[in-house]
């Protein structure tokens, strides 16, 4: 075999070897250094010496990174909601009080779970036993906050007037 035949079978075995590697990543990053050695193996077939099909690999590869992926990933991500897991999903969810909580510490039942939490505010006390909501999670601690803002009314029962 010439040099030529064994170029392009090495674009080839890259081109489905990324593309593989990308069905079990799914970021879209392998698949742009797929479509690179896919254009390399363009240029070699053409005829075009090892320098050129490296260039071209490397060139359509950042192009391909820089203006394409970011483009797929913003409709990829329109089309598909964030969907948060682990502790991230647990922004937003009512945790009680096993402890007082304050600013420097506290306990909370989050998800079925003990948790270490504290007060975003400074001076905030948050009693044992009430509902609270947690603002965002802190390492492994939840920072929690009351269920309404303070000063807030509470909500009118349904039927009633004043």
């Amino acid at each position: 075999m010439d040099q030529i035949e064994i170029h392009w079978m090495w674009w080839v075995i890259a081109a489905v070897g990324l593309g593989v590697l990308e069905i079990l990543t799914l970021d879209l990053v392998l698949l742009m250094f797929a479509t690179g050695a896919v254009a390399a193996l363009v240029a070699s077939a053409l005829g075009g010496d090892i320098v050129v099909q490296v260039l071209t690999f490397a060139a359509t590869s950042t192009v391909m990174l820089v203006f394409l992926r970011p483009y797929l990933l913003r409709n990829l991500r329109r089309r598909t909601p964030l969907v948060e897991t682990n502790a991230a999903a647990n922004v937003g969810r009512t945790a009680l009080t096993l402890s007082e909580v304050t600013d420097r510490g506290g306990l909370v039942k989050l998800a079925g779970e003990e948790w270490s939490a504290r007060t975003e505010v400074t001076g905030l006390v948050l009693p044992a036993d009430v509902s609270v909501r947690v603002v965002r999670i802190d390492g492994a601690t939840a920072v929690v906050g009351p269920l309404q803002a303070p000063g807030a009314d509470p909500p009118e029962a349904p039927g009633t007037s004043p």
